[in-house]
């Protein structure tokens, strides 16, 4: 689709989005693991097929991105307001949510249903659970908008998972604090993925209740109240799992709470890669200067922002959140990853290796000076 749009000096405007029905591509996330399923009977049920998703998500997509490479491509401004009226777009997100919702539903059943090996039960809670954690970037997405619908959808799509304070903590609260010492989403240099679990983790769930206690105290509402939007995701989880265990018996619980863990843990991997050592200076006044697109770490490999609706545009994400996803720029004087997030994920898996390749890029980004880096504290 070509748009076209007049500027203010006048002139004539013309962008074909090359992309557009690319976007499709997001559905293969959810979709594609779903093949493990068809290949598992039709061997005969060969347990080996059902670690596909784990490797799916781990390893054919980081090479992918290193195969296709990146995409550095900009819509022109002028025709980002026609963009992101666009429903085509918004769409696409809307899509997605069933399409993970499947994956989820076809894995609990073939769990419940099939005798299979411990082993390919706990790649399938890690593969399934890690690819339907991107549902909460689809939340992520439609929950920076403020209408009701697109406010309903985002709560639908983090309740796959239960992470129901997420939009919550994230709006109010990392958004703020963004690339600081006192935001439990941004991870410090020298701190490993799993240091940094144990504090983001209850940190966004504390963080998410106190700013919902706030928001429904300042309308003399009770903190359990339907109005709740913590409680309403909550609700909706439950609904399922019950539904699920209703149906397929209590062996399914075990499983369904393994990848809602897993799902919140992908979460939490995504966060810390995103703004890694990264530091928002203090002004004279003592407040943090405005956020900036060079405080969050960017990524242009294609495979992967496809599949992720250019979250790891990240850079232009936090200097202005709600630009819509097909509108996120790419910088040339911001940090960049080596590689897509699913590849990043499991570098930091593996933490030596994680700080040889990111520590020095982050020192290269901060000057060389350790005062201006977001650092571990050394242990007394």
């Amino acid at each position: 689709m070509e748009f076209v749009v007049t500027n203010d000096a006048g002139a004539q405007v013309r962008y074909v989005d090359t992309k557009r029905w690319l976007w499709l591509g997001s559905l293969a996330l959810p979709i594609i693991p779903l093949t493990a399923f068809g290949l598992y009977f039709g061997s005969g049920g060969s347990p080996f097929y059902l670690a596909l998703p784990f490797l799916y998500f781990f390893f054919l997509v980081p090479g992918l991105d290193a195969i296709v490479g990146g995409d550095t491509s900009n819509p022109p401004e002028d025709v980002v307001p026609a963009m992101s009226k666009d429903k085509f777009y918004e769409k696409i997100a809307y899509l997605m949510i069933p399409a993970h919702f499947a994956l989820f539903l076809a894995t609990v059943w073939v769990v419940g249903t099939q005798t299979i090996p411990f082993w390919a039960v706990a790649l399938l809670a890690v593969g399934v659970g890690s690819i339907n954690g991107s549902l909460i970037n689809v939340a992520h997405e439609l929950g920076h908008k403020t209408d009701k619908r697109n406010r309903f959808f985002a709560k639908l799509a983090i309740s796959l998972s239960g992470y129901g304070h997420f939009m919550v903590e994230h709006n109010r609260g990392h958004h703020v604090r963004v690339a600081t010492p006192e935001d439990c989403a941004s991870s410090r240099m020298g701190e490993s993925v799993y240091a940094f679990a144990l504090r983001e983790l209850p940190g966004a769930f504390f963080g998410g209740w106190e700013q919902e206690t706030k928001r429904l105290r300042s309308k003399n509402l009770p903190v359990v109240h339907w109005k709740n939007e913590i409680l309403q995701v909550y609700f909706t989880t439950a609904i399922i799992a019950l539904s699920l265990v209703a149906w397929l018996g209590w062996i399914v619980l075990p499983f369904i709470l393994a990848h809602h863990f897993f799902s919140w843990y992908g979460l939490t991997q995504v966060n810390y890669i995103e703004h890694y050592g990264l530091l928002r200076q203090k002004g004279p006044n003592g407040r943090y200067e405005k956020c900036q697109p060079r405080h969050s770490w960017n990524s242009n490999h294609r495979v992967s922002n496809l599949l992720s609706l250019h979250l790891q545009r990240h850079s232009d994400h936090h200097a202005n959140p709600m630009r819509p996803y097909q509108a996120l720029r790419d910088f040339d004087d911001v940090p960049t990853l080596p590689s897509g997030y699913p590849g990043c994920l499991a570098l930091a898996a593996i933490p030596p290796l994680w700080f040889k390749v990111m520590d020095p890029k982050v020192m290269a980004w901060a000057g060389g000076d350790i005062e201006k880096v977001n650092a571990q504290k050394p242990q007394t």
